[in-house]
């Protein structure tokens, strides 16, 4: 696809009047799906889809469309043609946006990440047989997604990736749920089933009578997949530079010296991993790597050229929303292994859930436990717990309660798939707090 969007680009952009500027983008992928329940194949399908996105700048206005490609040049061609004449009979009724943001040319990049994914014709007999035993029900997404970008400035940015996840959850008779996800790059046969192994292992513990426990601050783990729900929340009001400037972010009193988080905690946009393109929607290059806290202190905020031009600030060339693309938050020296003993008398919290803002500004993040959660006592898992809100703040689990962090990363991707499979995740580590607040 990739000569095929150029070829496209190039001829629209060709078309452009000398006022007029021009941006185009593609979204796409090449996946088989695998829909699992009571651990037996379901459903099989691949999806080969891409779509168009096209957005005309003129005079200070900006107005765009996006299509499904048919993936017929001479078709897709006249579609795209007739999409931008529409385009043009509507711009100029649009108010003039004195923040706008024009296309240059940053230097094209093309980056294509090969990974070693199952084969068609193994998938089945690589991915059901471990299941065997426990009713699993779950999706499996495999194949390559696709970026590109390119604009009437002279840019041309490719991104390919080949990436696979297992998203799936086993259930009990008493309708108790372990939830977890098995994603990568490279496909490792033993990794996988010792992953699918352990969820089974939980699974056994939530036959046991669940326990409740009473509002309060407990000693907590919070596994990789909590985790990154907790740096998800980042993204919205956090690591934002705008947000920050308009009084609506999470990290004002980091930013102003007032907090720091602890010493434990550091996390940074890394795009080496290949999971998602370096170039954001406008086309613009990010660097490979932009540390964001470190060792507890902020470094760096998330600046998109937007937010530069507005606040006369040097654009580290973020996305439009200054949300998180490609976050990894560094491991620490505690081994999965050693979890239940360092963790002691505690709750082991397997994933959160319904997380969102109680006080924006206070950095306080509310939600529920849910699935896998146990008590756990002098290192050794009692009972299931039953599910309890929690409320407190990034200060807090990220700050002055964060005691350790395991020395393996996971990534959690982004499973999503409503308007195609989304790209990347979240790589982090399971955490150990001195004390985390469970309300009701």
């Amino acid at each position: 696809m990739k000569e095929y969007f150029f070829k496209i680009s190039e001829t629209i952009i060709n078309s452009i009047a000398s006022d007029e500027s021009l941006t185009l983008s593609i979204n796409g992928e090449n996946s088989e799906f695998i829909r699992i329940n009571n651990a037996k194949v379901r459903q099989i399908g691949t999806v080969n889809d891409a779509s168009l996105s096209i957005e005309l700048i003129k005079n200070n206005r900006k107005i765009g469309i996006s299509f499904t490609l048919q993936r017929n040049i001479d078709k897709d061609l006249q579609l795209a043609m007739n999409h931008l004449e529409v385009l043009r009979s509507n711009i100029d009724s649009l108010p003039e946006d004195p923040l706008c943001v024009l296309p240059k040319d940053y230097g094209s990049l093309n980056e294509e990440y090969k990974g070693e994914l199952l084969s068609s014709k193994d998938s089945i007999d690589s991915l059901l047989p471990v299941m065997q035993g426990v009713d699993l029900t779950g999706i499996w997404a495999s194949g390559d997604v696709f970026a590109g970008n390119s604009n009437s400035a002279g840019q041309r940015n490719w991104f390919s990736t080949e990436t696979f996840s297992l998203d799936y959850s086993l259930i009990n008779p008493l309708k108790k749920m372990v939830k977890e996800t098995y994603a990568g790059t490279h496909w490792n046969q033993e990794d996988y089933e010792t992953f699918v192994n352990n969820s089974k292992n939980k699974m056994k513990m939530l036959d046991m009578e669940s326990k409740k426990i009473e509002p309060g601050s407990y000693r907590t783990y919070i596994a990789s997949a909590g985790v990154s729900d907790l740096v998800d929340m980042l993204s919205w009001g956090g690591v934002s530079e705008n947000a920050i400037r308009k009084g609506r972010s999470s990290f004002i009193k980091m930013k102003e010296g007032q907090e720091q988080l602890s010493p434990c905690f550091s996390l940074k946009e890394d795009f080496s991993s290949g999971t998602v393109p370096r170039f954001n929607s406008a086309g613009e290059i990010a660097d490979i790597e932009l540390p964001l806290v470190i060792n507890g202190a902020l470094k760096n905020t998330l600046i998109s050229t937007r937010t530069a031009n507005e606040y006369s600030l040097n654009s580290n060339f973020a996305s439009s929303g200054e949300y998180l693309r490609s976050p990894v938050m560094e491991g620490g020296n505690i081994g999965e292994d050693d979890v239940l003993a360092k963790l002691g008398t505690g709750v082991y919290l397997s994933n959160l859930h319904y997380l969102n803002w109680s006080d924006q500004l206070g950095g306080r993040v509310t939600g529920m436990t849910r699935y896998a959660c146990f008590w756990v006592e002098n290192g050794q898992i009692i009972s299931p717990i039953e599910d309890m809100r929690f409320d407190d703040t990034v200060y807090n689990f990220f700050g002055k309660n964060l005691e350790a962090v395991t020395n393996t990363s996971r990534l959690n991707p982004n499973v999503g798939s409503y308007g195609g499979r989304n790209l990347g995740g979240v790589y982090c580590p399971g955490i150990i707090l001195k004390s985390f607040e469970l309300t009701l």
